[in-house]
């Protein structure tokens, strides 16, 4: 997720640091090796081992998604995004108290949906076309569309999706399955969400004003469409029409649901 706002000043030296990946970033990544591991052989709890493994992939995931929208916002022309640590992959810099832990939590626990919550803060004053502007919004729903691709090519290629290893590939796949729900939600078009802010540069100022006062709520007011049952159940008949035209396989998904939920009998 990108947000309109900021006015600071662009600088053209940047320290090193501002590129280099976290030490959490790359924490997150030994664990899901780690988790993944535990899942493949076996080893230990297999629930426990596939929510630690989605965890950390899903917590990733949302570390590309923002740092696409940084990195687009960066060769765009706001120097500013390195010098907030955006570039980083570091999620603490994209934190928001709500928006970043507790609604994606709360979402996938309950529903399945992979829900990203990060914030960027874009300087879009800084930004040099109207088109690179609706690219930063478009990029980061898309790396969350290529990891589902990617997640679910093992299953495309016909890889070894023997019992022995069924805990595994159930992870992936509800890994990817995370991936979809949160490409649909963030293509929605409506303010204050990736859709509609790729539309924003192209819309006139009253359009924009409007915009403006809808943005701060349209992430909430997506999650409440979604309480709908019925709006609900279209959401996830799109998704796995999507998953199923990728080749993600229904029924690994939702044993990787299961899995995932280690504290449910």
């Amino acid at each position: 997720m990108s947000y309109y706002g900021g006015y600071g000043s662009r600088t053209s030296r940047l320290p090193k640091e501002a590129f280099r990946p976290s030490a959490l970033f790359l924490g997150l990544v030994a664990l899901l090796a780690v988790s993944g591991y535990m899942a493949w052989a076996g080893f230990g709890s297999a629930k426990l081992a596939v929510f630690l493994f989605v965890a950390a992939g899903w917590t990733i995931s949302l570390c590309l998604h923002e740092y696409a929208h940084a990195l687009v916002a960066y060769k765009g022309g706001d120097d500013d995004i390195a010098h907030r640590g955006y570039l980083t992959l570091d999620p603490l810099k994209y934190s928001h108290p709500l928006l970043s832990i507790v609604l994606p939590l709360v979402f996938v626990l309950l529903g399945g949906i992979g829900l990203p919550g990060g914030a960027v803060w874009v300087n879009h004053a800084a930004i040099r076309t109207r088109f690179i502007d609706s690219l930063i919004s478009f990029a980061g729903p898309a790396i969350n569309m290529v990891l589902a691709v990617l997640l679910s090519l093992p299953f495309v290629l016909g890889a070894d999706l023997d019992f022995e290893h069924d805990v595994f590939w159930s992870a992936v796949a509800f890994l990817a399955f995370l991936q979809l729900t949160a490409s649909v939600l963030n293509f929605v078009p409506m303010p204050g969400v990736d859709g509609g802010n790729l539309v924003y540069p192209w819309l006139n100022e009253q359009w924009k004003r409007g915009f403006n006062h809808v943005a701060p709520f349209g992430m909430l007011l997506l999650i409440a469409l979604l309480w709908s049952p019925v709006i609900n159940s279209y959401f996830f008949q799109l998704v796995e029409a999507i998953g199923d035209a990728i080749g993600l396989p229904s029924g690994h998904v939702s044993d990787g649901y299961r899995l995932f939920k280690f504290w449910s009998i």
